[in-house]
């Protein structure tokens, strides 16, 4: 779920998730799970992939790139970046339930499976029940993310919700653009920029830069603000301030 492609097929053994969890159902719950993650992450991933195009960015990283200052994150090498929001630990040993995460100094970290806020600079112990791996999100992190869909194409242009953790400033430039055809070359795309001064505790929606065939010419974005007070998954989360975003620059103040 957390890597540039996705995708569970092939020759025997079979690996489809109705197959190899068809006798276990917290094993289907916890692939299906994933696999709607990994759909509602759609606009927050594809916006990093349209990075590694235009910008020569990464999707993949290890922690050193993003945190170089931390000599201790120089030799993690089981643990990395997703975007610049996601903190991911795989957790490798054969019925293990937990796992060390060195978390890096210079910010502090958001559970995504407890919602806990955690200081960096420090190992902690991350619980890892069978069907959830631990996850983490930066503050000052900004993660827009779509609807619940079956196909990338079932909802194009829908709602979005918007999901800010205080405790530093941050920024995040949603891109988009028809999705289907080679028309980014040509120009056709469309960038939304996204800033959280944590000072004011305001996110600013900024003007629309761009256009590409079918786009909308408005869209309904919620914004959750987290803050390290709630109790549970963080991206389940999806009370907060609602807006119609017209590509005209907005504010959303807490």
């Amino acid at each position: 779920a957390f890597t540039p492609l996705f995708r569970s097929h092939g020759e025997y053994p079979y690996r489809e998730t109705p197959i190899i969890a068809k006798d276990d159902p917290a094993m289907m719950q916890g692939l299906v799970h994933y696999h709607r993650l990994r759909y509602r992450l759609m606009p927050y991933i594809y916006t990093i992939a349209a990075g590694t195009h235009f910008d020569s960015g990464t999707m993949m990283r290890p922690l050193v790139m993003d945190f170089e200052a931390d000599r201790k994150a120089w030799n993690v090498d089981d643990e990395y970046m997703f975007g610049p929001a996601f903190l991911v630990a795989p957790v490798t040993q054969f019925e293990a339930r937990s796992r060390e995460v060195y978390l890096p100094a210079g910010s502090d970290w958001y559970s995504v499976l407890s919602g806990q806020k955690v200081a960096g600079g420090r190992t902690v112990t991350a619980q890892a029940p069978r069907e959830r791996m631990p996850l983490f999100v930066r503050a000052g992190a900004i993660v827009p993310m779509g609807p619940d869909e079956q196909w990338t194409g079932e909802k194009p242009q829908g709602p979005l919700t918007v999901h800010v953790f205080a405790g530093a400033a941050g920024a995040f430039t949603l891109y988009e653009d028809q999705g289907t055809d080679m028309g980014y070359e040509r120009g056709e795309f469309a960038r939304i920029p996204l800033s959280w001064d944590d000072a004011s505790r305001t996110l600013t929606i900024g003007k629309r830069d761009g256009r590409f065939p079918g786009m909308a010419a408005n869209r309904n974005i919620t914004v959750v603000l987290h803050d390290g007070t709630s109790d549970g998954p963080v991206l389940d989360e999806s009370e907060g301030r609602r807006i119609s975003y017209v590509g005209a620059a907005e504010k959303v103040r807490f």
